[in-house]
Parts: C-alpha cells; structure tokens; sequence
C-alpha cells in the first residue's frame, strides 16, 4: 500500500463521525446515507461527504440501487488498517521502552554520582 493511500486511510479513520458511521454499517451490514444519518446525529448531506471521503479511502463499497446508493464497508481495507493499526503500535511499545530504558540508565548514572 502507498504512502498516500495510508495518508487517505488515516485521515478518513480519524474522522469519529466516520468511525461512527463504519461501527453503523459493521452492525446493520450495509446503508444509505438517510438510513446512516437517522442513526446519527448529522445530517444526510454530511453523511453523504463523510461517505466519500470512505469510498476514496477503499473503506466502504456502494451500489446503485434505483435512485440510492447502499454502501457497506469492505472489511479487506479495514482489515489492513487494523493491521497497521497494530503495526504501528509495536513500533510505539518499542520507542517507549528504549526511552524507559534510557531514563533509568540516567536515573542510576545520577544516584552513583551522589
């Protein structure tokens, strides 16, 4: 996967009206932008933005039925932002115990200089 389409993935992820909107179509299976906006507290027209925003990240899928379009989310793309999800937490847990690592090797440095 790209850099660019992590950037898109994240940025539309870190949306929480998004996040909502996925955790809607996870549990109904699939929506449309009324029946979406009924669930929250936003209005067809932001659920609609929100949609594409979705779309262009590969995270929901939609087909046109008659004049509606029903959307539901691709579970491989959110798959794979889970798995950089945690990815890039094991890359955190590591920093911070070098940095832990770090602070108490001052810290002793410093009590067997007193």
């Amino acid at each position: 996967m790209s850099t660019a389409v992590d950037d898109d993935l994240w940025s539309a992820i870190g949306d929480p009206t998004r996040r909502r909107m996925i955790d809607v179509l996870l549990a109904e299976g699939q929506g449309t932008a009324t029946t979406i906006s009924a669930r929250l507290p936003v209005t067809r027209q932001a659920v609609t933005k929100h949609l594409t925003v979705l779309d262009r990240a590969g995270l929901v899928r939609s087909t046109a039925v008659g004049r509606e379009r029903h959307y539901h989310v691709d579970e491989e793309q959110l798959a794979r932002a889970v798995a950089q999800l945690q990815s890039v937490g094991e890359l955190w847990d590591a920093r911070l115990r070098r940095i832990k690592s770090l602070a108490e090797a001052i810290q002793r440095a410093k009590n067997t200089k007193k």
